[in-house]
């Protein structure tokens, strides 16, 4: 047998225990229940939440695009530190005032607490719109992880589409019928597996292609000093880029529809303390990180076909013969992926479900709605998954992409909990608008101003417009009800 037969049984292995512990996390559940879908009963204690959390961040997005962002761009990558550490904290502020305003008004989503809060059922269908059009790239870079895994280890007998197609359909599978409680004791698992794994894997590689940390990074300012400074000359990144993606990336972490709405899923209490303890996952990050800046030297960029892939090469080369090691650590690169898409793929079929087909037919019976979540898990994962196959976008890119348009939310989540004034429209025009300018910036225009991220502009103009339109433009009585309700809780 040869060493990735032994390597994708080991794979295999993992994606059977998976999916087990994906579907018994639903049994004795109620089937029917739309609650326990979206949100589980809102009953996740700190051990769930922490992993739950944790577990969305700490993706192919880590696993995968930081060693490549690492290996092809050095200190520029240090950015993911930096928002993984910081990202959570607004959730402090505005965590426990959105879980107890959701409880009290039975939300599930986010659409349900901005769309009640201005009194406007285009502003709920529009936020469906915007969380659709950023997960999906966000879901695509997870999927494009797993088939760099599955195609890597196995030396190019998985293809590309095969891969993916296998651990991604197990996440549909398990994710249609368990929820939000299937998707959460799922990651408990994987992020045990991939935390530690990524330590290994990140000690292993430091001391056998180098002689330690400081030799490392010694051997990479010898070669090209530029590699480890940001905003200098011959640098890869100007400051106001790295700046500016360290801004958009903490204001847009908590937008995440996926993430916001775990708000309605646990206490107030819990809530806090997972935001006190989630930096511990940023020290998880490092050795990720570590494993790209040793490639430097060691692997010729010829040999890769993106960055992204200097992990699974540097473990299909660098690391031993054995092909049951081989899939224990792709088992920890699956689950790096596949802890995310799992979130981010159930977000998506609830705010359809939710912020789309309910608000355009509240008539629709609950049971329905369910079953349209449900259909919706195989339909924005067919989308995803195709993208991802036959798209090129790198995974950091796709992620700074996804980034852009979400944050544009931000101003009309804290313009509802802390801005009596804001009303529907403004809110409205200035998530259009800066939705808009994002988009220009991002994949029209040639260059940025001042090489600002493209949702950072966006997120200015969006600002603008909500406090212009709050000055000129007058609440409803209904509107002026529901701002005091919010602002005063």
């Amino acid at each position: 047998m040869e060493k990735w037969h032994i390597a994708l049984v080991a794979i295999s292995g993992y994606l059977i225990l998976a999916f087990i512990i994906g579907i018994m996390a639903g049994r004795g559940r109620s089937f029917f229940s739309l609650s326990e879908y979206a949100v589980g009963d809102r009953s996740f204690n700190l051990f769930i939440m922490w992993f739950l959390m944790g577990g969305t961040i700490f993706s192919a997005f880590a696993f995968l695009g930081g060693p490549g962002w690492a290996y092809s761009k050095g200190a520029a990558s240090f950015y993911i530190l930096v928002y993984c550490t910081l990202g959570l904290m607004p959730w402090y502020v505005i965590g426990p005032k959105v879980s107890k305003i959701g409880k009290k008004n039975n939300y599930i989503t986010m659409g349900d607490f901005l769309g009640d809060r201005f009194q406007s059922r285009v502003l709920t269908v529009l936020v469906g719109i915007v969380a659709i059009l950023a997960f999906i790239p966000y879901l695509t870079l997870q999927i494009k992880g797993m088939a760099y895994i599955f195609n890597v280890l196995t030396y190019g007998n998985i293809p590309y589409w095969l891969g993916a197609l296998f651990s991604f359909g197990i996440v549909v599978i398990y994710v249609a019928t368990s929820g939000v409680r299937g998707a959460a004791w799922s990651d408990v698992f994987q992020a045990i597996l991939m935390l530690t794994i990524a330590w290994v894997l990140g000690i292993y590689f430091i001391n056998t292609l180098h002689e330690g940390v400081s030799d490392m990074f010694v051997k990479i300012a010898q070669e090209n000093i530029d590699f480890l400074v940001i905003g200098k000359e011959n640098s890869l990144m100007s400051e106001a880029r790295y700046s500016s993606n360290i801004i958009i990336s903490m204001i847009g972490f908590v937008m995440w529809p996926h993430l916001f709405t775990k708000s309605f899923t646990t206490t107030e209490r819990r809530i806090k303390t997972t935001v006190a303890v989630y930096p511990i996952f940023a020290l998880f990050l490092i050795p990720v990180l570590f494993i790209g800046f040793s490639g430097i030297g060691v692997v010729p960029q010829t040999e890769l076909e993106r960055p992204g892939q200097i992990l699974p090469y540097l473990i299909t080369n660098h690391l031993t013969n054995s092909g049951i090691l081989y899939g224990i650590v792709g088992a920890g690169a699956l689950a790096a992926a596949m802890s995310s898409s799992d979130a981010i793929t159930h977000g998506a079929s609830v705010s359809f479900g939710r912020d789309i087909c309910k608000a355009l037919f509240p008539a629709i019976k609950e049971n329905i709605e369910l079953w349209i979540m449900r259909a919706a898990v195989f339909l924005v994962g067919f989308i995803s998954y195709f993208i991802a196959i036959f798209g090129s976008d790198g995974l950091i890119q796709l992620l700074l992409g996804a980034y852009g348009p979400i944050a544009q939310l931000a101003p009309g989540v804290y313009a509802a909990l802390f801005y009596k004034r804001a009303n529907a429209k403004s809110i409205i025009l200035g998530l259009t608008g800066g939705v808009i300018v994002t988009i220009y910036y991002q994949y029209f225009a040639e260059n940025s101003i001042y090489d600002l991220h493209a949702g950072l502009l966006g997120l200015i103009v969006n600002v603008l417009i909500v406090i212009m339109g709050s000055i000129f433009i007058s609440q409803g009585p209904e509107e002026e009800k529901k701002a005091k309700e919010f602002t005063t809780i």
